[in-house]
Parts: structure tokens; C-alpha cells; sequence
């Protein structure tokens, strides 16, 4: 896609890897709609975004209620006359061990992470098949492609919408309508942040910046093929997606090592140790 005069609504805009994507786009020509809870976030985003294209737009928006996510995609459509782009970013993270959560807290993980992205998804991909062309940008995560300690519910939202895009993407084939999987890596962002009730992150660097993640997606959006992993390489040197094929090779190592070292960090953690 040529971002320059493209129509593009980016969720989860106010802080992190969106707060950062939006100017980037803007700054490349596109019209911005951008979308979160925080309103006062998302205005300062919404003023870095209009120093380039003052067309652009905001909506101060909860996307965890699945109705006012698929009304925000149509409300967009209409302010623009046309969306040639949906980028799928927000979501939240849930820290706790598999028999700690409760029902309601992976349904909440679930409604934010895959089914308002999905919904939101099948709306836009209906306008764009019948306008005949369309992007839509799902950002998964490592975590879609492999386990995480402790983030049972993150992991299984992430792995639900790679699923769901690779099947999308075959469903729309041939329509003009495409459909780009994006993989972030260790990004550093509020999702790390250790929320009251919850653990700590069982990573803990080195990290990459929203920034450097945000502009990789962008070359995304400019590229071809489905699946990206952003970035492709992390410090020192190593290839993420080399890490999701070895996993595919060698589950049963690759999980009792995981588990070898989730542990040990327990143990510490029982033991009070930094």
C-alpha cells in the first residue's frame, strides 16, 4: 500500500506501539483516525498526527464494548467517505498463573484482544470487498506463536487472532481486500507494567522501542506477503522467527525448558530474591 492519501484507523492509539504508529503514518501522508479510551491521550497523538495531515481524527472510544467497537469503524468510514486501512493494535496484558484467574478476567482479555479486533475486522473487510480494495492489519505477538509464562489469557487472545488472519486472509483472497499479520517482539510499552494483583513479567529485557516497532510496521503496511515479525532481529543479533521454528520443531523441549526456567522464577519470587 502507498500510504501517502490513504484513510487509516489505528486502535489503541494512545499509548505505546499506536501512540507512536499514528504520527509515523501521518507523517507519510495518510488521514489518521485514531482510537482508545484515554481522551486526553489520544488529543496530544491526534495534534502530532494534524501537524501533517489535519484531516485526521480522533474517537475516545472503550473497545472492550464490542458494540461501540464496530460503530467506531463505521463512524470512521463516514468522516473520512472511505477506510483503505485498519490497523488492529489495542489490547491488554493478564499476568497470572492458570488456576488464579477467574472466568471474567479471561473474557475480558478475550473481548479487548481478539473478539473487538475481529468484529471491528469483518465490518471494515465488508465496505472494503464491495469498494473492492482494503488493508487489514491484525498485530498479534510473539505470544500468538508461542506460550508465555504466566500469560495464559494473553497468549490464547494472540494465538486466536493468528489463527483468525491466516483464515481471513484465504477467505479474502482474490476480493482486494489484504490482510497483514504483525508479530511484535520484546516492545517495551505500558503492557509491562506489573498491574495491581498480577506478576511480574517473566521477561525483563533487553527491550525494543515502540518507535523502532512502530516504523516496522509501517514497512508492513508498504510491503507484501502476511506474516512480519517486528523486528525482525532483536539484541544481539537474534532472528524471532528462527525462535518460532525451532519451537515447531522440538515442543517438548522447547516447553520443559520454558517451564525449567518459570521455576526457578517462582522459587525466587517465594524467596522474596530481585
Amino acid at each position: 500500500m502507498d500510504i501517502k492519501g490513504k484513510r487509516i484507523l489505528v486502535t489503541g492509539a494512545s499509548s505505546g506501539i499506536g501512540e507512536q504508529l499514528a504520527p509515523q503514518l501521518a507523517a507519510k501522508g495518510a488521514v489518521v483516525g485514531i482510537v482508545a479510551r484515554r481522551a486526553d491521550r489520544l488529543e496530544a497523538v491526534l495534534a502530532k498526527c494534524r501537524e501533517h495531515t489535519p484531516e485526521s481524527a480522533m474517537w475516545a472510544v472503550d473497545l472492550g464494548d464490542l458494540d461501540a467497537a464496530e460503530q467506531v469503524v463505521e463512524d470512521a468510514w463516514d468522516a473520512f467517505g472511505v477506510l483503505d486501512c485498519l490497523v488492529n493494535n489495542a489490547a491488554m496484558g493478564k499476568r497470572k498463573l492458570v488456576l488464579d484467574q477467574t472466568t471474567e478476567e479471561v473474557e475480558t482479555v478475550m473481548r479487548l484482544n481478539f473478539f473487538s479486533p475481529i468484529r471491528m475486522g469483518q465490518v471494515a473487510a465488508k465496505k472494503m470487498r464491495e469498494r473492492g480494495s482494503g488493508l487489514i492489519v491484525n498485530v498479534s505477538s510473539m505470544g500468538g506463536r508461542l506460550g508465555i509464562s504466566h500469560e495464559s489469557s494473553y497468549c490464547a487472545s494472540k494465538y486466536a487472532m493468528a489463527g483468525w488472519s491466516e483464515v481471513m486472509y484465504m477467505d479474502l483472497f482474490g476480493t482486494g481486500v489484504d490482510v497483514k499479520l504483525v508479530l511484535p517482539g520484546p516492545i517495551k510499552t505500558e503492557i509491562w507494567e506489573t498491574q495491581p494483583g498480577e506478576m511480574p513479567g517473566f521477561y525483563d529485557g533487553p527491550w525494543v522501542t515502540a518507535e523502532d516497532c512502530a516504523a516496522d510496521i509501517v514497512t508492513a503496511i508498504e510491503g507484501d506477503g502476511f506474516e512480519y515479525y517486528v523486528p525482525e532481529e532483536v539484541y544481539p543479533g537474534f532472528v524471532q522467527k528462527d525462535l518460532i521454528v525451532g519451537k515447531s520443531g522440538a515442543v517438548d523441549q522447547f516447553l520443559a525448558g520454558m517451564a525449567a526456567m518459570d521455576q526457578d522464577l517462582l522459587s525466587k519470587m517465594e524467596k522474596g530474591a530481585p
